[in-house]
């Protein structure tokens, strides 16, 4: 007895030790309370109303590490109903947490919603938004960065510092009256000037010798900036996520609702110089500046501000092409990016996806494969959980354009978990596009011009392409991605340009596994709103 008492002792201890690890190596968790409220600022000079959250414009930075589980309270005290996307991060398993239409119940006003997400394997730089109506032409929009956990090393020095630039073309009208135009059929105007950090002038700091962190964001709604630094270079080390090969810019395009991080020495004679944003491939431009100031300086800032690339489009694609996976190196996991060969894994299916604009019923829409998408009462997420008739159709939409007379519908592609695809987005307009997938990142690799056919893989990137949540696809001209559907959801492939977002150029991807597992996928969580003809059910 005293022997099976000992045993018996022993095993105790040992489960809870093992209980007492488990519980120390839990990741992180972070609160947030928010509140969304209406104020009045003057960005070019002109009080406008803005959307602020804790009174601020921009909204609060998120700081973040790896694997973080974040609990953010969000309460929605404007006069219509709102929701907030995380921009880039992947919310695996967790669809339920993306905060688009497609997927939430908007927040009501007065009301309140707590979102839960985890920062899973993930580092970068990243943006969320309003992603309901124009809400986030007048702000709500902030940075959200993901660093590194302490185990695991990056492929660069640690930086003196860390500066955020949320950088945006802004109108002075109201998104109210941005809508009532999409709305009537009408196109977006010009913007009405370019901001940086919410100001038209930011001053940034730093000490001569030292190197500091610059994190670019597009937080814009139609255009493609060029961004560059008086008398300095820029060595990219990080593209949404994917750490790349650190090659050194003069300037460098960004495009909306992409984000990248970029060093920079302070190695010049201590003085203040520019820091500069301008449009790109729009016929009116617009210019941002702010300083970078040298702590010992004691000369303000001189001479001409420095001019955009005199290269355009064929440029800007050349520049595209030279960012490329640092393949030693790891990113948010200990292993090197180059272990996953994707290059080698067959296509099990191909989209063609051709944008356009056509006019339905009278009025000016965007489109994919002819369809413009409506968004239904019902959220496609809760309408598939619930098992809902009427909401989406499988069959809604073709996977390559085939030259049909444009419709609204409610597009919804139906793709296998575990499927590799291939995606080409066609664009024949004479505008740049850009393309933005919720839950994933995707291998881009390669960007043509005119027209995709089967012939132009032979120029693919199959080695180090590197991954990225957001691309460009060049007026005129193709660009191709690869994607591991990993991720079982409702996500949504949407326009990063919100006004093409908002008349129709989006769909979703019905990511499915006939085998429920809370491995693959989380269950509904029990605060989630309900709304159109899932009102009333329990989750």
């Amino acid at each position: 007895m005293g022997k099976v008492a000992l045993f018996h002792l022993v095993c105790g201890i040992l489960i809870f030790w093992s209980s007492a690890s488990v519980v120390k190596a839990e990741d992180a968790y972070k609160y947030f309370t928010w509140t969304v409220t209406y104020g009045t600022a003057s960005p070019l000079g002109v009080p406008q109303q803005v959307i602020l959250i804790n009174g601020q414009f921009p909204g609060p930075r998120l700081d973040l590490v790896t694997n973080d589980n974040v609990i953010l309270n969000l309460f929605n005290k404007l006069d219509e109903p709102l929701l907030l996307t995380w921009n880039g991060i992947k919310q695996r398993k967790n669809s339920w947490q993306d905060g688009v239409l497609g997927t939430n119940c908007p927040i009501p006003p007065n009301s309140n919603y707590t979102y839960k997400f985890q920062t899973k394997d993930q580092i970068g730089s990243y943006t969320y938004f309003p992603s309901t109506q124009l809400h986030r032409a007048v702000g709500g929009f902030g940075a959200l960065n993901v660093y590194a956990r302490s185990v695991i090393a990056v492929p660069y020095a640690k930086p003196a510092g860390d500066f955020t630039l949320l950088i945006g073309d802004w109108f002075k009208s109201s998104h109210k009256v941005l809508r009532q135009l999409l709305d009537s059929g009408k196109s977006l105007p010009y913007p009405n000037g370019l901001l940086i950090n919410g100001q038209k002038q930011s001053t940034f700091t730093g000490d001569q010798g030292k190197t500091y962190m610059f994190r670019i964001s597009n937080v814009g709604l139609k255009d493609s900036i060029n961004f560059r630094i008086q008398g300095h270079k820029m060595r990219v080390v990080e593209i949404e996520g994917s750490h790349v090969l650190q090659n050194v810019y003069d300037s460098l395009d960004v495009h909306v609702g992409q984000s990248m991080s970029v060093l920079v020495t302070l190695d010049q004679p201590p003085k203040d110089y520019y820091i500069v944003a301008s449009t790109r491939f729009s016929r009116m431009a617009f210019t941002a500046t702010s300083i970078l100031h040298y702590t010992n300086s004691q000369t303000p800032v001189s001479g001409p501000v420095p001019s955009a690339p005199a290269g355009q489009l064929h440029w800007s694609m050349l520049q595209a092409r030279t960012f490329r996976w640092n393949l030693t190196s790891n990113a948010a996991r200990p292993n090197p990016q180059g272990s996953f060969h994707y290059g080698k894994i067959p296509i099990s299916r191909t989209f063609v996806m051709a944008n356009s604009a056509p006019v339905i019923n009278g009025k000016l829409r965007y489109a994919v494969n002819s369809v413009s998408y409506v968004n239904p009462d019902t959220p496609l997420k809760l309408a598939d959980h619930f098992n809902i008739p009427g909401v989406f159709s499988l069959n809604s939409i073709q996977d390559s354009p085939s030259g049909s007379s444009p419709y609204l519908a409610t597009a919804v592609f139906p793709v296998s978990h575990h499927d590799f695809i291939e995606i080409v987005f066609q664009n024949n307009e004479a505008a740049m596009q850009t393309w933005h997938l919720d839950g994933y990142d995707f291998w881009v690799v390669g960007f043509g011009s005119g027209t995709w056919t089967q012939a132009s893989r032979n120029k693919y990137n199959l080695v180090d392409a590197l991954t990225r949540h957001t691309t460009q696809v060049y007026p005129k001209s193709w660009t191709a991605i690869l994607v591991s559907l990993d991720n079982q959801g409702m996500w949504n492939l949407r326009s990063a340009m919100w006004d093409r977002q908002y008349l129709g150029q989006q769909v979703y991807l019905r990511v499915y596994n006939p085998t429920p597992s809370l491995a693959n996928e989380y269950d509904i969580p029990t605060n989630a709103l309900l709304c159109g003809k899932a009102a009333g059910r329990h989750p």
